[in-house]
């Protein structure tokens, strides 16, 4: 099966980040949920501390594959675990980028 490309599903939104996992309360994902919070995530959040440390510019892709393990099969990420997709993503962003750096 191969995937269709044209046709990813795309959620652009906001992210929580901790590098705290038992900050996940039950009280705390209702409130992030409220504020429209699409994800929580615990790796952007020690990549960002070490780009403000060193001023680097950075940026995370997040490949978004359960629902904290609510449900069956939760964490499937897809033909090759993903890779594939998040290659093409990365892969369309860069070359985005580079269109708008080029004029």
């Amino acid at each position: 099966m191969t995937c269709d490309h044209g046709r990813l599903p795309l959620h652009m939104g906001a992210s929580w980040t901790t590098s705290a996992p038992f900050r996940e309360t039950e009280a705390m994902i209702a409130r992030c949920r409220a504020k429209g919070i699409l994800a929580v995530e615990l790796e952007a959040a020690a990549l960002y501390a070490l780009a403000q440390a060193r001023q680097y510019q950075s940026i995370c892709f997040a490949h978004v594959t359960n629902q904290m393990g609510q449900s069956e099969g939760d964490f499937g990420k897809g033909e090759a675990s993903g890779s594939e997709t998040a290659l093409y993503v990365v892969s369309q962003t860069a070359r985005s980028w580079r269109q708008r750096q080029t004029g």
